[in-house]
């Protein structure tokens, strides 16, 4: 359900609330959206467009398209919203906070879509000037991070896209992992993440590739140079 906060939905007056930029907070947890809400109406910088969850996302971006869009990081499966927000609004400036998972999350957030991103133990100093940095074309993030986009970039380069068969970096991971014949549970003790984690992984690799079993997998991936020595014999 699309929710407008009373006190957010008044009018306000001056040269900075009419500079406002206006952000939509996409969250399924009604405290999340609507404390974010009023710490971002304390600061100021920024004026609330709406608050919805996942399921009323594209619906209401579409229509009152705001200037950004505020994802929350929790949310199951917020990367394939993400990238479905962007394919129906091209252009649209998504900001994720309260992301975890470290660097390599927030690559595939970048992968995802995502114009900037803000993980859990940010604050909303942290955010606001991540979405003012978005919408100025800016992306600032760790070091860490900055070496694994360009990384990834590199390789978008030599493989090209039909090798990427649109999975993200942790979806190669795990599925060259597939490809070894190791179980989910193998895989998140490999990759240290959670087996629910890996099981949402496994899921996306399987409908990206369009095959109803794990077996079908390694079948589906032997054409691609990036699996060329991770698949078992």
């Amino acid at each position: 359900m699309v929710e407008l906060c009373p006190e957010l939905d008044k009018p306000r007056t001056g040269p900075a609330a009419a500079a406002a930029p206006r952000v939509t907070i996409v969250s399924d947890v009604h405290l999340y959206r609507e404390g974010l809400a009023a710490s971002l109406a304390h600061d100021a910088r920024l004026e609330i467009s709406d608050l919805v969850s996942s399921k009323d996302a594209l619906p209401a971006l579409t229509a009152r398209p705001p200037d950004a869009v505020l994802l929350d990081g929790s949310i199951d499966k917020g990367l394939d919203l993400a990238r479905r927000i962007r394919a129906n609004l091209a252009g649209t400036v998504i900001v994720g906070f309260g992301i975890s998972g470290g660097a390599d999350r927030m690559v595939d957030c970048a992968e995802s879509g995502l114009s900037a991103f803000v993980d859990c133990n940010g604050n909303v100093d942290e955010l606001v000037g991540a979405v003012l940095a978005a919408l100025r074309g800016e992306l600032t993030c760790s070091p860490e991070v900055t070496a694994l986009l360009c990384e990834r970039l590199a390789k978008l380069s030599a493989s090209g896209p039909r090798e990427l068969a649109g999975l993200t970096r942790r979806e190669r991971e795990v599925a060259a992992l597939i490809g070894q014949g190791l179980s989910n549970k193998e895989i998140a003790s490999d990759l240290r993440i959670g087996p629910a984690t890996v099981k949402n992984h496994v899921h996306s690799i399987l409908e990206k590739l369009n095959v109803r079993r794990r077996s079908a997998v390694v079948h589906q991936l032997r054409e691609f140079s990036w699996m060329k020595g991770s698949l078992a014999p």
